[in-house]
């Protein structure tokens, strides 16, 4: 067992009764109680993704809570937070309850929906943050879209602080990023390509730092991406700004050389950096500057994203193959310590969120991921649960992949195959 949340590295006995575990020890028996022996293989909490893109409603082609809820359980995902930038955008109580009832209905795991920050994401108006709260948003942001006028921001932070959930920054300056499509840089200039400027996000995560310093909100940067951007919120977490701030494994297993050969697979927004931003993203992830591992999970239509890099849309995908991504580049290649990587994964972005999960503590709700670390696998999109196919990953040859997902004491992944409700294979 792996569980960072209690400094736990080695083997245990696990007992779940009603949802919940029961016990945690050595020798541990039950009469009649169900045993699943895992001898050899890793049990950790079940990964936390603070920031998926489920395409419902509007864009089903791309993705579906089904589909995408598949795809996060076959990555070990036992919680995820689709953002709201759906079409229509997820700004009403109606809409929101619209994906509490599709997550509902499918029933895999546990599916957490942020709330648009603005009306429409058009960054003018405020939503009806606290009804949206009540009615179960777990945070709110215009993903996608930045709130560009300071005062909405500033509002958003001091309702935040109220309600007692975050609010999650979208740090983009468009003014400076225009119509650019990859980073401003050596590579950009090389390849005649429209750039996007490093000070696109960093201008705008100084400007939300300062006002979540000022108000007392709770501001979550998303998809930190720049060196710089890593030093202002270290330097604003040791002031005691309430800041957090997530990283997505293609930020730090990528740079921009990767765009070199026009590949639309390797175009995101925030675009991927340099080396040097590269390498300041692991040292926030260390740290703990950078709280969570989150995928940013886009998927979209193969005719899309196979369109000449200019007109391909922004986004990749990430569920299926986060874990063993980090662990293959990261873990494996002295990077970042295994427990490091788990609670980037599991308690860290639960702390986030403030919710009672990412443990497997005694009481705890008994939501666990098991991975085999022996096996080697290479990426084929073609395989993923996800309707989107769109992987900057595809052909890597990993190692570890997750075997069995149980989501309160439910298992939904059995030896790689898909469980229902009825306890049929997907």
């Amino acid at each position: 067992m792996i569980d960072p949340a209690r400094k736990l590295d080695g083997e245990r006995d696990l007992l779940i009764r009603d949802g919940r575990v029961e016990r945690v020890g050595k020798g541990l028996s039950d009469a009649g109680a169900e045993t699943v022996e895992l001898k050899g293989l890793w049990v950790t909490p079940g990964f936390i993704d603070l920031h998926v893109h489920f395409r419902t409603p509007g864009q089903t082609h791309k993705e579906t809570i089904g589909s995408g809820a598949r795809s996060a359980v076959a990555g070990g995902f036992t919680t995820v937070c689709t953002m709201a930038n759906t079409e229509p955008p997820i700004d009403s109580v109606p809409l929101l309850e619209h994906i509490q009832a599709e997550a509902a209905r499918v029933g895999l795991l546990n599916i957490l929906p942020l709330a648009a920050l603005t009306l429409g994401l058009r960054g003018e108006t405020l939503t009806e943050m606290e009804g949206l709260r009540k009615a179960g948003a777990v945070g709110f942001s215009d993903d996608g879209m930045p709130v560009m006028r300071a005062a909405v921001m500033r509002r958003a932070l001091e309702y935040s602080r109220g309600i007692g959930v975050p609010v999650v920054s979208h740090c983009e300056d468009k003014s400076l990023s225009e119509k650019g499509i990859v980073h401003e840089g050596v590579v950009s200039a090389r390849c005649g390509l429209q750039g996007i400027p490093a000070e696109s996000e960093t201008v705008m995560i100084a400007r939300d730092l300062l006002l979540a310093e000022s108000t007392g909100g709770h501001l979550h940067v998303a998809h930190v991406s720049t060196a710089a951007g890593v030093a202002m919120i270290r330097a604003a977490k040791a002031r005691g700004v309430r800041v957090t701030a997530e990283v997505t494994p293609h930020h730090l297993m990528l740079t921009d050389e990767a765009v070199a050969g026009f590949d639309s697979r390797f175009k995101m927004n925030p675009p991927l950096r340099t080396g040097n931003d590269q390498a300041a993203l692991w040292e926030g992830l260390r740290d703990g500057t950078l709280d969570a591992v989150a995928t940013d999970h886009a998927p979209h239509a193969t005719a899309e994203k196979e369109a000449e890099l200019e007109h391909a849309p922004f986004g990749v995908v990430g569920l299926e193959t986060a874990f063993p991504v980090l662990y293959t580049r990261g873990v494996l290649e002295k990077r970042l310590e295994l427990p490091a990587l788990v609670a980037a994964l599991t308690c860290r972005p639960a702390a986030v969120l403030g919710i009672q999960r990412g443990t497997l503590a005694e009481g705890a709700i008994a939501d666990l991921t098991v991975i085999d670390p022996t096996i080697r696998w290479t990426v084929e999109p073609v395989r993923f649960e996800s309707k989107g196919k769109n992987s900057p990953f595809a052909g890597w040859e990993l190692r570890g992949q997750v075997r069995d997902v149980w989501v309160a004491g439910r298992p939904v992944l059995r030896d790689r195959k898909i469980l229902l409700q009825n306890g049929e294979t997907a």
